[in-house]
């Protein structure tokens, strides 16, 4: 297909600026409700694992011991106390008395199990904005990337926590790079859509 026929096809591509008024109030609602989730994913993180682990002048020896489902349950406890969060790998350590097969050990459980929530949710997010994506007024190239990029990120977050519990703590490292990837591009998504749906509509290029 000629680059013309390409470009003909995406002028004709219906946009989020054309989009009759009760599809931009769903469109709005969707983006602003998940951006509302969002923020608070994000509050939740600073709170609990970043503030904790960077900020913390208490040490974890007392915490080394404890396995995964233990410390979830002793979060709140950890948090009031002034521990460090859960973003190094060596307070997700196994008991050392207890050698239970990989397969029926309490990390791997729990690790299967927040990986096929945060897959479902996350990825139910991105789905979702994929589809707000494919209306903007951008070029193909831009909406792919656009589309492409926040399940890279999702895939990146989760091998972090995997590789920074079996392989070494220093994948933690991971996260920023995944979280950041679908973190831009959900803001800039975000924004762009409420700008060419309610603000400055005929100033975007075609």
């Amino acid at each position: 297909m000629s680059s013309k026929n390409i470009e003909d096809q995406n002028r004709n591509w219906p946009k989020l600026k054309t989009f009759p008024l009760p599809a931009k109030a769903l469109v709005s609602g969707i983006i602003l409700t998940m951006a509302l989730a969002m923020a608070g994913a994000m509050g939740q993180i600073v709170v609990h694992d970043i503030i904790p682990t960077f900020f913390s002048s208490s040490q974890m020896e007392h915490r080394g011991n404890k396995s995964l489902p233990e410390m979830e349950q002793t979060a709140a406890d950890d948090a009031s106390d002034g521990s460090r969060g859960d973003l190094f790998a060596e307070e997700l350590t196994e008991k050392e008395t207890e050698k239970p097969s990989l397969l029926h050990s309490e990390q791997f459980v729990w690790l299967l199990k927040w990986t096929h929530i945060h897959l479902f949710g996350i990825n139910m997010i991105f789905i979702i904005m994929g589809v707000i994506t494919l209306f903007l007024d951008l070029a193909n190239r831009t909406r792919f990337w656009l589309v492409v990029l926040p399940f890279v990120g999702v895939f990146i977050d989760i091998a972090a926590m995997w590789l920074k519990i079996y392989i070494s703590p220093v994948f933690f490292w991971l996260h920023m790079p995944g979280g950041g990837l679908f973190g831009v591009v959900f803001g800039f998504v975000t924004i762009r859509a409420i700008l060419e749906m309610w603000w400055v509509r005929n100033k975007f290029a075609e």
